[in-house]
């Protein structure tokens, strides 16, 4: 018994771990709450369509868009851009605005080499927002117009505009003191690229387009408040120190794999040094505490003794508290495509997931039971879902995204790769609630 105790545990409990060390699904609320959950994530990129639809909803009960702009409004968040995906979307990072210098990627800070801003129109506007500080849309227009012609360029369009202005925030340049331009992104387009004509994009079209709302400014000029304020500069001694403390504060228990998932600077050999210091005063442990990770394995005691008691009895049967959790894929609570990898079945699954923007997952008790696919038209099946009671939990978390909203209609046309028609699982699917429809099959929000 004390041999075990000491034994690494399976991969699927650090899948158990992780959302509950995260606190997805807690039952707690509120604007304190909502501050918790950024300085846990603070940091890591995720898609901006997933944060307030998918990984702020997980983890504040009865959370409101509200409790984000409240922090907003009160100078204790900053939002920084990390990377475009497409015309409507992109990564983006939260932070403490103290934090803000230690913990932003060196790129963010200056970055003026990417080639997709350094035409004379990204210019301006950061020579605007230099000179200026931080500006509304119409300021930044009419600072465009003037230097289109005292440089002798044609006068950009408001689309041109608008463009560069974003490339500058995924180019982690730029930012904005409100949230509003990041949830405008989402709103469904009208012809000719603008935004649907609700009464709020009405008032947008007065004042700007709605995606542009708010006042821009450069990411520079936050680093360096934060700097005053901090005294300096931070060193790059304290940037890595600050790292590898707010991993741990994620994630508990620190792999190599969940470093490299997170894209960080350097990998794990920037923080690494900072573990091996922190493990000679005491501060971490240092352990093979999970099968198949590595042994170079970093943990707080509390996260240790707490992945433990999550092991099941080799052998057993599934447990009677097993929960079914649903998770956007790119949510850091979801450990499959990061510190694990996908399982697959080679006869069944003729691709492997991955942790895109709009997929989601669906673990029982830490296992992998579903993943669906961006659209809700193609869904993956793995070994818990044989058994018919993990199979009708899963099927009733992937109903929520139909009963809140996410998504209007679930329509299956392709089921662990292949056409429906053709799947074996197809009866089954009837049994769970769906429906045969024309194109495949349709997941009612109640049934």
């Amino acid at each position: 018994r004390l041999r075990r105790e000491i034994e690494p545990v399976e991969p699927t409990t650090l899948a158990r771990f992780l959302p509950a060390w995260q606190g997805v699904e807690g039952g707690v609320g509120g604007i304190d709450r909502t501050a918790e959950v950024i300085a846990q994530l603070e940091g890591v990129a995720l898609p901006a369509s997933v944060y307030e639809r998918d990984v702020l909803p997980s983890r504040v009960a009865g959370y409101t868009p509200q409790l984000l702009d409240e922090l907003g409004a009160a100078g204790e968040v900053v939002w920084v851009g990390a990377g475009s995906l497409g015309r409507d979307d992109g990564r983006i990072a939260l932070y403490r605005p103290d934090r803000l210098g230690l913990l932003l990627p060196t790129r963010s800070a200056d970055g003026g080499d990417d080639e997709t801003t350094t035409s004379w129109l990204h210019q301006a506007l950061r020579d605007h927002l230099a000179q200026r500080g931080a500006s509304f849309y119409r300021e930044l227009l009419a600072a465009v117009f003037a230097a289109a012609e005292s440089g002798g360029h044609r006068r950009p369009s408001e689309r041109e505009t608008l463009d560069a202005l974003w490339d500058l925030v995924w180019g982690g340049l730029l930012t904005n003191d409100t949230f509003a331009p990041l949830r405008a992104l989402r709103w469904p387009r009208r012809s000719g690229g603008r935004r649907s004509s609700t009464a709020r994009s009405r008032l947008g079209t007065r004042m700007g387009p709605p995606e542009a709302a708010g006042r821009w400014s450069l990411v520079a000029d936050t680093l360096r408040t934060a700097a005053e304020l901090a005294g300096g500069e931070p060193s790059g001694t304290e940037q890595r120190a600050a790292l590898a403390s707010t991993l741990l504060e994620r994630y508990g228990v620190v792999t190599r794999d969940a470093v490299a998932a997170e894209d960080v600077r350097g990998g794990f050999g920037a923080v690494y040094p900072v573990y091996r210091e922190m493990e000679e005063r005491g501060r971490v442990r240092r352990g093979y505490f999970v099968e198949g990770l590595g042994g170079a394995q970093f943990a707080i005691a509390g996260a240790v003794d707490r992945l433990r008691s999550l092991r099941r009895p080799p052998g057993g049967d599934r447990a009677e508290d097993a929960s079914t959790l649903l998770l956007a894929a790119t949510d850091p609570a979801n450990p499959y495509g990061a510190s694990l990898a996908w399982p697959r079945d080679e006869a069944r699954h003729r691709r492997s997931p991955s942790r895109a923007a709009g997929a989601y997952v669906v673990l029982h008790d830490g296992e992998l039971a579903l993943y669906l696919e961006r659209g809700g038209r193609s869904l993956q099946t793995f070994a818990p879902f044989g058994d018919a009671s993990v199979a009708e939990a899963s099927i009733g978390a992937l109903r929520r995204l139909l009963g809140d909203g996410r998504l209007k209609r679930l329509q299956l046309e392709r089921l662990d790769g292949e056409a429906i028609a053709a799947s074996p699982l197809r009866e089954r699917l009837g049994a769970l609630g769906f429906r045969q429809a024309y194109k495949g099959y349709v997941l009612d929000p109640a049934g």
